[in-house]
């Protein structure tokens, strides 16, 4: 979304015009963006067998799939649902990898049989993996690696301390005796890349502690480095430069490799970079009031909508799109749930009139794939804005949709 003439617009057309076509609240995503996203992350990785899986959790309309197919990604999977949604937009599925967490065995048994490429998280399923398949299918290792002692050590630490995710590396001695013991065959390993690294420093640092670990593994075709890299939401906090990671893990990658033996494929699993900042959810300011000193501006939407703001007190830049040049006031943006519902604390914006159109930017991941129904109020409507046409990917809810699983039944 860019302001151009005075008017907020999407490929051109302007979000006024995307309100009185569809309605808010509404979620709209830029294919364009996505597309140089995409292009962005491919930039720095010169040399290297790059492979970039979208990781669909960040938003998981099919439409969206279908665009990262058509760029030629794969995807990153975390449920049995999401797998089967790649599966019918067209990935093949050894183009898919399998990373669900805390799951019955069963669920990864499924994902064998249709053909994804299975990650594996923990001991436990390790060794049901072992027992079921021994070494006939190949399995991917998903490791904490523990990378705190680096540098930036007491955010990274932090993180990895409370993360339930991977196999600890000082478990990769019992890693080994399960390879062994059931002849596996281990053609993976994958790390988290976490959210709190901020420097391509860091991050080689600790790929090159992934790397030490993988040399114990013979038989690997792949090293994935997996999601978490931010974009820049206009907090003014630190991001990650991929052009510039890409460039210098270009180097260390390569160098491994000629370590290693033989050429690998890098793995990379993002989402919310790929499609963070292509969505913003549309809505209009229904009230205006002051009270106990503040003033409030009430949209016609909620967490139930956008609930990253409570949820992680994530920031979303916020912007007044029929008043973008007026002056401007400090305002507390809520939204119609019947709790504490903020998108915004003392935020200066435009003054803001009942009626306005009020922008939420940076909503394409963790927007709709969290939204809701409390309250019992409709999710929103979605729109792809593809070679400078808008088009309906997703409607409205409806009051029969909230009705449509639900049981009526006789009460005595």
């Amino acid at each position: 979304m860019e302001l151009i003439d005075n008017k907020y617009k999407i490929q051109g057309i302007p979000v006024e015009q995307l309100r009185e076509q569809f309605g808010t609240p509404l979620y709209v995503y830029d294919a364009e963006h996505i597309r140089g996203q995409i292009r962005k992350f491919r930039e720095g990785f010169s040399t290297v067998d790059l492979h970039i899986k979208y990781a669909c959790k960040a938003l998981t309309n099919i439409n969206i799939l279908k665009l990262m197919l058509r760029e030629g990604l794969g995807l990153d999977t975390v449920s049995l649902p999401e797998l089967r949604m790649g599966l019918h937009v067209g990935f093949k599925p050894q183009e898919i990898v399998f990373t669900p967490n805390a799951v019955d065995f069963s669920e990864i048994e499924e994902a064998v049989a249709l053909g994804a490429k299975i990650n594996i998280e923990n001991l436990s399923n390790l060794e049901r993996f072992g027992q079921k398949y021994g070494g006939s299918v190949p399995v991917c290792i998903r490791l904490n690696p523990h990378i705190a002692a680096q540098a930036n050590s007491e955010k990274v630490d932090w993180w990895h301390k409370q993360s339930k995710f991977g196999i600890s590396i000082d478990q990769v001695g019992d890693v080994k005796a399960l390879e062994e013991k059931y002849n596996l065959h281990i053609d993976g390993i994958h790390i988290h890349s976490s959210s709190v690294i901020m420097s391509p420093e860091i991050f080689i640092n600790g790929a090159k502690a992934v790397f030490d670990i993988a040399l114990q593994f013979q038989n690997l075709d792949f090293i994935d480095f997996g999601g978490g890299i931010k974009v820049d939401v206009g907090d003014g906090n630190p991001v990650i430069d991929v052009v510039e990671l890409g460039k210098q893990l270009d180097v260390v990658f390569s160098d491994f490799c000629q370590k290693y033996g033989r050429r690998l494929q890098l793995w990379f699993e993002p989402g919310r970079y790929l499609v963070g900042n292509a969505g913003t959810l549309l809505t209009t300011c229904v009230l205006r009031k002051r009270n106990g000193g503040s003033e409030f501006v009430g949209l016609n939407s909620g967490f139930n909508h956008l609930i990253r703001p409570m949820f992680y007190n994530a920031y979303h830049e916020i912007v007044n799109a029929s008043n973008p040049t007026g002056s401007t006031e400090t305002y507390t943006v809520v939204g119609n749930i019947c709790e504490i519902d903020n998108f915004a604390v003392d935020r200066e914006l435009h003054q803001v009139r009942e009626g306005d159109l009020i922008a939420i930017r940076s909503a394409g991941a963790y927007g709709y794939s969290m939204a809701s129904t409390y309250n019992s109020r409709y999710r929103p409507a979605e729109v792809l804005v593809i070679n400078g046409e808008a088009k309906l990917i997703r409607q409205r809810d409806t009051y029969e949709d909230l009705l449509r699983n639900q049981v009526e039944i006789e009460l005595d």
